[in-house]
C-alpha cells in the first residue's frame, strides 16, 4: 500500500531548468569550453559537481571541478535573485497538498546542491509539507545511481514497496528503477529528449496522480 512519495525537484516542482541552463552557459563561456547539445542534454538529473568532474575529463581543463561549481553556482544565484517570474511547475502544488493532505509521507530527492534546494523550499514555504531533503550534492554518487532514492526511501520510514517515485529526467528514472522504487515519469513540457521508457507509468499531467488514483499505482 501506497505510504510515501519522493518528489524530484528541477523539472518536477519548479522549471529550474532554464536558469541553470543560463547558469552552466554563463560558466562554460567563462572557462571556454563549447559544450554541445547533446552532451549538455545527458547531464539532466545529475549533481552539479559530477557534471563538472565530467567537463575536466571531456576538456582536459585546468580548473578544478569545485571551481566550475563555484562559478556556476555564483551564476545562478544571480539569476534566481533577479527572476522574480519563477513559479512552480503548473499543478505540483496541488498535487503536493493533496498528498499531505491524505497522510502520505513526502520526501524531496534532488541532484541540486542544498543551498539551492533551500532556496526553492523557502520562497515557495515547501517545507511544511516534507518530512526530509536529500541533495545530491552531499552523496558520493549521482544519479543514475539509486543511492539517492535508496536513502530517500529510508527516510520516509518505510520499505520501497511502498514508495513511488516522481521523476522527470532519463538519469532520475534509472536511478529509481536501480533503487527498486515504483517509478512515475513525468514527461513535462520542460524535460527535452527524455527517456520514460524504464517508467512504470508515464503521466503528463498531476491530476493523473491524485491520492484517490495513486494509491492503486502499487496494487
Amino acid at each position: 500500500m501506497l505510504k510515501a512519495v519522493i518528489f524530484d525537484m528541477d523539472g518536477v516542482i519548479i522549471d529550474s531548468e532554464p536558469m541553470h541552463n543560463k547558469a552552466y552557459h554563463d560558466m562554460f563561456d567563462e572557462v571556454g569550453i563549447d559544450v554541445s547539445s547533446e552532451l549538455y542534454e545527458s547531464f539532466t538529473g545529475q549533481s552539479t559537481i559530477n557534471i563538472c568532474k565530467r567537463l575536466c575529463d571531456h576538456f582536459d581543463l585546468k580548473e578544478a571541478p569545485e571551481t566550475l561549481v563555484a562559478l556556476k553556482r555564483k551564476h545562478y544565484k544571480q539569476f534566481f535573485d533577479s527572476n522574480s517570474d519563477l513559479g512552480l511547475i503548473d499543478g505540483v502544488l496541488d498535487l503536493i497538498k493533496n498528498y499531505y493532505n491524505n497522510g502520505l509521507t513526502l520526501v524531496l530527492a534532488s541532484s541540486a546542491a542544498m543551498t539551492s534546494i533551500n532556496q526553492i523550499f523557502d520562497r515557495f514555504d515547501l517545507n511544511q509539507y516534507f518530512v526530509a531533503k536529500l541533495s545530491g550534492g552531499d552523496l558520493k554518487q549521482s544519479k543514475p545511481h539509486p543511492e539517492i532514492f535508496i536513502k530517500a526511501a529510508e527516510a520516509t520510514g518505510f520499505s520501497k514497496e511502498e514508495c513511488i517515485v516522481i521523476e522527470d529526467s532519463t538519469n532520475g528514472v534509472e536511478a529509481a528503477k536501480a533503487a527498486g522504487i515504483y517509478c512515475v515519469g513525468f514527461d513535462s513540457f520542460h524535460s527535452k529528449n527524455q527517456d520514460y521508457s524504464k517508467a512504470n507509468t508515464v503521466i503528463t499531467d498531476f491530476k493523473d496522480i491524485y491520492f484517490d488514483k495513486a494509491v492503486n499505482l502499487l496494487n
